[in-house]
């Protein structure tokens, strides 16, 4: 997720969003980028309007927040194990560059 953040700072900054700058961005944040990971978010991000897409998803998470739709995690659920954690962060962040242009699309 620390990828598609620098990706929207830079959007708000007004800045280029390139490999450079989201790179800088997250090793500023003390993160180690991942080339990879940074090359498949500028490619899904190529044909994205990030403006419409930032408004469109505020909108549709909106009414799931008021209504109070997602239940509070249990402590057994907030605290998995470092390892499956790390693994799950790890799929996330694919399925999410993957899946981007058609999130913010």
């Amino acid at each position: 997720m620390e990828y598609i953040y620098a990706a929207m700072i830079l959007h708000s900054a007004d800045k280029d969003i390139n490999e450079a700058n989201v790179k800088s961005i997250v090793e500023a944040a003390g993160i180690d980028a991942d080339d990879a990971r940074i090359k498949a978010l500028i490619a899904a991000l190529e044909d994205v309007d990030i403006e419409e897409a930032m408004a469109t998803t505020a909108m549709a998470a909106a009414p799931a927040a008021a209504t109070g739709a997602a239940p509070a995690a249990t402590e057994a659920e907030a605290e998995p194990e470092e390892e499956e954690e790390e693994e799950d962060e790890e799929a996330a962040e694919e399925e999410a560059a993957a899946g981007l242009g058609a999130l913010f699309g």
